[in-house]
């Protein structure tokens, strides 16, 4: 039976989005036809269409009714998680000629490394690539040739930018295809260790080298569990892609084969394979509540407050805040993960994975079982308690462990880390934000302590490097919005932060702007709405300004008379030198019109 709870934040996201989700579907319905879409196009448009195809695909897609499947991938060589699919394309064409159908590389999208960018000019594309990467979604599936869709895509932005843009071609069958995350490396304790050594000046840029690339050291998904992997157990767990695919590691009989797999289950999908299954259809409330309880139970990334909100509304679906926070009331903490601990994907994955904790969420009643996925409807989530093995070289599905083979990594349902989940709205006089308390002990939950005010994360840590900070207090940094400048994630500031909290002192951030899927065990207020170039009351706080977060209340505020605030004149600040470089100033235009970060800070209007 469904927890009731579950059942009431359903309900009532139901309720907010009756007419937007009627609206989506019936925008979808008028895309839908009756045979293969290629059947539409005029001779003209089809010769062109399948010009630069080989026999005998050619002569398939010219006069068969065969269904055409259209991949779209973020292939680059930037991303260590994306490098694996420089080679799928060949094997996707073969697994769809194996059921009498074609593929076609349809287009591929940008996909940027945010680990690369990391405070560097260019993270302040990265929240904007994800809209970017939507639009180019879009534009290759528009030639209307296929009839299904393969995303190829694993991490921060593009998975989200894929759901966008694929759902706004809701009316083909979609599967995603992940390629796994890179074997073990380096322990997450040392790597942790030596950033904090280098952020205190005690060792040099050779050994933190040495440390991060051992670490990050092969083609794979990076192994924490920051956004790419919370995208993974999203995608699984709505139903997106095949049960256990998520954590399998690259260059593995048994991922080649889930990649053949994954391809043969969009062919059945198809109209013409007679058992229909749109992605409009696998994409709705209830799947969009098993996602955020996926993350909220495995600890995830706090990119994710935007990133659901963002391709929900794609879909007509309208979450908040309030939603997230609320199931957070009632999802178990399963896992313990780095940041949250110190063990990492390919851990989880060993110790019951994806398919226990599906099992153990959906016996307590806290997943939606009557929705459909790639797999089925009839079937609910009961595909997604099995995991995949090879038998004779054949996939098949077998029971996934019924306990954890690792209590200090993934918990049963009934014995959680914690009753609650990860995430958490805070409210208050400066506005509205999420943190993520999963990573952050009960002790550092509460900070009440002076502001010192930054416009860049590079005065703070200069600040830091300079000895000024060695003492209580809450770091503002300010302008770092989606309309200030593109809303990047502020890693750098998390090594110096941990640091004076390690040596006793009450620290807490409180931003605009991002901190990602690696949000530790600093108390991080982030996202939060209003922005200060949009008037937000962050714009008021001055040096000295006492402020309270507290966690476990939900609340924030700042501790400053209200009189004196409305007397107060908004800080204003140069943003010039992020507008500019970098490709920056391209973007001028996203800046100007992307909306609220609860919103899912985006520039479509849904």
């Amino acid at each position: 039976m469904t927890h009731k709870k579950l059942s009431e934040i359903t309900q009532r996201i139901t309720e907010r989005s009756r007419e937007t989700r009627a609206a989506y579907l019936e925008r979808i319905e008028r895309m839908r036809s009756d045979g293969p879409a290629r059947q539409r196009l005029s001779c003209g448009n089809l010769a062109h269409g399948f010009a630069g195809v080989l026999s005998p695909d050619k002569e398939a897609l010219a006069e068969g009714e065969a269904p055409n499947l259209g991949v779209v991938s973020a292939y680059n060589e930037m991303l260590s998680a994306h490098q694996p699919y420089g080679t799928y394309l060949e094997p996707i064409k073969a697994a769809a000629h194996s059921i009498g159908m074609t593929a076609q590389f349809a287009g591929g999208v940008p996909a940027m490394c945010d680990g690369v960018t990391q405070g560097r000019d260019g993270m302040d594309l990265s929240l904007f690539s994800r809209d970017v990467i939507a639009m180019a979604t879009a534009v290759a599936l528009s030639h209307d040739m296929f009839d299904g869709a393969a995303c190829l895509g694993i991490c921060d932005k593009i998975v989200p930018g894929l759901m966008i843009g694929a759902l706004s071609f809701g009316h083909l069958p979609v599967v995603f295809i992940p390629a796994g995350p890179m074997t073990t490396g380096l322990s997450n304790s040392e790597k942790v260790r030596v950033r904090q050594l280098f952020a205190e000046g005690k060792v040099g840029r050779e050994e933190l080298l040495e440390a991060e690339s051992a670490s990050y050291h092969s083609p794979g998904t990076c192994t924490f569990y920051g956004t790419a992997n919370s995208n993974q157990m999203i995608m699984e767990i709505m139903g997106l892609q095949l049960p256990g695919s998520s954590f399998v590691n690259p260059g593995t009989p048994m991922r080649d084969a889930l990649t053949a797999e994954a391809v043969r289950q969009l062919g059945r999908n198809t109209l013409a394979a007679g058992d229909y299954n749109p992605m409009a259809d696998v994409v709705n409330e209830k799947a969009i509540v098993n996602g955020m309880v996926g993350l909220l139970a495995s600890g995830g990334s706090t990119n994710h407050a935007i990133h659901i909100m963002a391709f929900a509304r794609a879909a007509g679906v309208r979450v908040n805040w309030q939603d997230l926070s609320d199931l957070s009331d009632i999802i178990p903490l399963m896992c313990n993960i780095y940041p949250n601990g110190l063990a990492d994907i390919n851990r989880f994955q060993a110790v019951g994975g994806t398919g226990y904790l599906i099992r153990e969420l959906r016996a307590e009643g806290l997943l939606h079982d009557d929705v459909k996925t790639i797999m089925g409807r009839e079937k609910g989530l009961e595909p997604y308690t099995r995991e995949p093995f090879l038998e004779n070289g054949q996939l098949v599905w077998r029971d996934a462990p019924t306990e954890s083979l690792d209590d200090a990594v993934l918990r049963s349902a009934k014995k959680p880390f914690s009753p609650v989940g990860g995430m958490r709205l805070l409210t208050g006089n400066l506005g509205r934000c999420v943190i993520k308390v999963s990573a952050v002990k009960p002790d550092y939950r509460k900070v009440r302590a002076p502001a010192v005010v930054f416009h860049t994360q590079d005065a703070m840590q200069e600040a830091f490097r300079n000895g000024e900070l060695n003492k209580d207090f809450v770091a503002v940094v300010r302008f770092q919005g989606p309309k200030a400048n593109g809303m990047p994630e502020l890693h750098k500031l998390t090594p110096a932060l941990g640091v004076l909290q390690d040596r006793g002192y009450k620290v807490a951030l409180v931003t605009d702007g991002r901190m990602s899927g690696a949000s530790g065990k600093i108390p991080a207020a982030i996202h939060l709405t209003p922005e200060a170039l949009d008037g937000g009351p962050i714009a008021l706080v001055r040096d000295g300004d006492l402020i309270e977060l507290d966690a476990e209340a939900g609340t924030l505020n700042l501790l400053v008379d209200e009189q004196e605030l409305n007397a107060r004149t908004p800080i204003e600040a140069d943003l010039s030198a992020s507008h500019e470089g970098m490709g920056r100033e391209l973007f001028a235009p996203m800046r100007r019109t992307v909306g609220l970060a609860e919103e899912g800070a985006t520039i479509f209007e849904w």
